[in-house]
């Protein structure tokens, strides 16, 4: 009776320890849903339009120059919370960043908020969302598998460069690979520098902006798929000397 004891309580924290993960799972899951449907229901995207942030330019501007500590730190909240809910506006705030904070903090912020929402991102689709993303986007899983599989780094690197698939698109199918943390981190942060700089950049000039076509032109796009490729010479130096990824 006393060897029956001990294996029931025993197995009692480990019961209510996998009841509390699933609680938590459902909550955060919750959390994120509820996040993304008031953002379509009061309509918050129209704020991150590049005609909203045109017409709202020099409040935004003048905000900034009497509290430039508070105004990095939302917008890099801001950039956060765009990119780890798969949320649309990045490019415009990424011009927004370069209007209002300069070519090089603004790519500096971009790059912080970027690779900051992309990494929750991919811990969310690991963790929480792992069935939903397979069956959205269980087509793009064989082809981006075998690629992580083979080397992740430098794959990752690639689809970072080349805008091949959506940004939010990699961040969740991401999660489903056996990339680890850290690689997927120092991939995405090194992956998007070229992107955010081009287009902080091209906020400074946000006056004559009139479409986000005039930024990525044949010519910027052909760059970042050379910047790609480039990337991807170590994968296919090891492939065809055979040795192994």
């Amino acid at each position: 009776m006393i060897r029956e004891h001990r294996v029931v309580t025993h197995d009692m924290p480990s019961t209510e320890a996998k009841s509390g993960s699933n609680a938590g799972k459902i909550a955060v899951f919750l959390a994120i849903g509820v996040a993304i449907a008031a953002f379509f229901y009061f309509g918050l995207g129209r704020f991150l339009s590049l005609d909203a942030l045109k017409d709202n330019r020099d409040a935004l501007l003048s905000f900034t120059e009497t509290h430039a500590a508070v105004a990095a730190a939302l917008f890099v909240l801001t950039y956060v919370a765009v990119t780890g809910l798969s949320l649309p506006g990045a490019v415009i705030l990424t011009l927004a960043g370069g209007f209002l904070f300069g070519f090089v903090w603004g790519t500096l912020f971009v790059n912080l908020g970027a690779t900051t929402g992309a990494t929750l991102a991919f811990l969310a689709s690991r963790y929480l969302l792992s069935d939903w993303v397979e069956r959205k986007f269980g087509k793009w899983l064989g082809p981006v598998q075998q690629g992580f599989t083979n080397n992740a780094f430098s794959y990752l690197l690639t689809l970072r460069l080349i805008p091949l698939f959506p940004f939010f698109v990699v961040n969740l199918v991401s999660g489903l690979t056996r990339m680890n943390v850290g690689t997927y981190v120092v991939a995405t942060a090194l992956g998007i520098i070229p992107g955010s700089f081009v287009y902080a950049y091209a906020g400074r000039q946000l006056g004559t902006i009139n479409s986000l076509k005039d930024i990525a032109s044949p010519g910027v796009i052909g760059a970042f798929v050379l910047l790609g490729l480039l990337a991807l010479v170590p994968s296919l130096y090891k492939k065809w000397s055979g040795r192994p990824a």
